[in-house]
Parts: structure tokens; C-alpha cells; sequence
């Protein structure tokens, strides 16, 4: 049973595929989360992908172009091939975190799971909630640095800044690797405010 446990996030072919510029920032990112995936998987560590799936009348859910992506069912609403490996554990979500109305809490602690990585697209919207929620609920949390990304490289960096600061210890992947070789797993965060 592995402690750690990954959550990527945003790895639909339409959340990607929404513009340009996160079709570029993944391709960038790809072989780094790629490898990451697989040396955790190497390792024995669970993967989760949160899944959006949004519903056609939710009010809430963006538009792209007038249509809501992501619905159940659909291609563009499937977790990308690349990513996604026969033992991943598929989790759905309706909205920015994980945890929101899931069950993944529930899951995890089944699990023994006491520490997340998070990894996938946008930084500053997913993984800073999924981050917080995780942190909320007593979980260590990982955010490796090359992993992350978002359409705005301002919007990554500012997000890690955050990260860091607060819930989670930001290193890029091969450190991380790194640490959870050396240590077993990940420091937990200590919160100091000023």
C-alpha cells in the first residue's frame, strides 16, 4: 500500500485543446510529465486523474465558443491516451478541485495515502485548489515544477509562488523523485504566516 499517491488534473483532450497556448505549454511539458507518471507508477504509487466533466446546463461551466466542453460521454472529455495507463484510477469531478462534492478523499484515506502530487493544467485554478483542499484535510502536498502548467507562463510562476509559500513543497520533478527516494516521501509543509 503507497502513502503517495498522484492527482493529475486537466488532461482532457478538450480542456487542452481549448487554445493554442495550452496546447503549447503541454506539448512543453509532456515529456517531463510523462516520465514523472512513469516513475511513479514504477514505484508502486497510485495515479488519479480528475476528470471534468462538466453537465450542458450548468451555468457555471465555460463555454468555448458557445459549447461546454468536457461532457460525460464525449471524446474531447477522455483522459489523454498519453497520460493514461490501464491501473489509473479514473476520478470524476464537476468542478476546479478534486475534492469538491468527490469522493476522493474517501478513496485515498482507503488507501493510506498521506501525500498527493499534483500535476497537470492550469496551476493557478486546479492544482492551487486541489492543493489547498488537500492540505485542508491534513494530506503533505508535492507540486513538482516542470509538471504544472497553465496557457500563462505569469499565471504558472505566480501559482508556484503561492504553492510554495503556503501548502506545498514546489521543487521541479527529478528533485522530488529525489526526496521521496531518499526519505520515503515528502516533507510536510509548515505554515507560517507573517
Amino acid at each position: 500500500m503507497s502513502k503517495i499517491a498522484v492527482l493529475t488534473s486537466g488532461l482532457q483532450y478538450d480542456i487542452v485543446g481549448k487554445n493554442p497556448e495550452r496546447q503549447a505549454a503541454i506539448t512543453a511539458a509532456t515529456a517531463h510529465v510523462t516520465g514523472f507518471l512513469a516513475a511513479m507508477r514504477e514505484r508502486g504509487h497510485p495515479i488519479f486523474h480528475l476528470q471534468l466533466l462538466n453537465e450542458p446546463d450548468d451555468p457555471l461551466a465555460e463555454r468555448y465558443d458557445g459549447r461546454v466542453p468536457a461532457l460525460r460521454g464525449t471524446p474531447g472529455a477522455e483522459v489523454i491516451s498519453e497520460f493514461l495507463d490501464p491501473a489509473d484510477v479514473i476520478q470524476e469531478r464537476s468542478k476546479d478541485s478534486g475534492f469538491y462534492e468527490t469522493d476522493l478523499h474517501e478513496r485515498l484515506q482507503a488507501l493510506g495515502v498521506e501525500t498527493l502530487i499534483l500535476i497537470g493544467l492550469q496551476t493557478q485554478i486546479c492544482i492551487q485548489t486541489t492543493a489547498a483542499d488537500a492540505f485542508f484535510r491534513g494530506y503533505i502536498v508535492g507540486v513538482p515544477s516542470d509538471c504544472v502548467f497553465s496557457a500563462a507562463e505569469a499565471d504558472r510562476r505566480r501559482a508556484l509562488e503561492w504553492l510554495e509559500g503556503y501548502c506545498a513543497t514546489v521543487a521541479d520533478s527529478e528533485e522530488l523523485l529525489r526526496i521521496i527516494d531518499e526519505n520515503g516521501g515528502l516533507p510536510r509543509k509548515e505554515t507560517k504566516t507573517p
